[in-house]
């Protein structure tokens, strides 16, 4: 294991008309082709409130208002330890694209399960299904 320290990544969970963005990792990355939260890492010195407004417009060409952060993520990968600071945000200009990514979609609360999230993912999707979620549709 890396004894350089955590790489600290900031994530925003972009929510939009009930909707949340997600984008798709490209073929050079690590873990390709999985679905994530938009982020990055954070640079030497830099507070995750402003990576993760940088590196959203880097990555997907919006620019987001971080409204709330959510309890920090310590996972540890084989040969890395991460510490991932997610946000809830609300987009403020521009249109998602793919940029710095592979792909890019919004979708419902519910659905995040049916994409392959990285395993340091799974507490905070299951946060945000409980949360924003609409649950199983009600018999009539």
């Amino acid at each position: 294991m890396d004894d350089s320290g955590p790489i600290r990544v900031a994530i925003a969970v972009v929510m939009d008309r009930g909707r949340i963005l997600i984008s798709r990792r490209g073929r050079s990355d690590h873990l390709a082709g999985y679905w994530e939260f938009p982020g990055g890492k954070c640079l030497s010195g830099e507070p995750p409130e402003q990576c993760v407004i940088r590196e959203v417009r880097e990555e997907v060409g919006l620019d987001i208002q971080p409204e709330q952060e959510l309890q920090a993520i310590h996972f540890s990968y084989p040969h890395r330890h991460i510490v991932l600071f997610p946000f809830i945000c609300r987009p403020v200009s521009g249109v998602a694209c793919p940029l710095d990514v592979a792909e890019v979609r919004w979708i419902l609360p519910d659905d995040l399960r049916s994409y392959r999230f990285p395993p340091a993912n799974d507490s905070l999707i299951a946060e945000l299904i409980d949360r924003f979620g609409q649950g199983p549709p009600s018999a009539a």
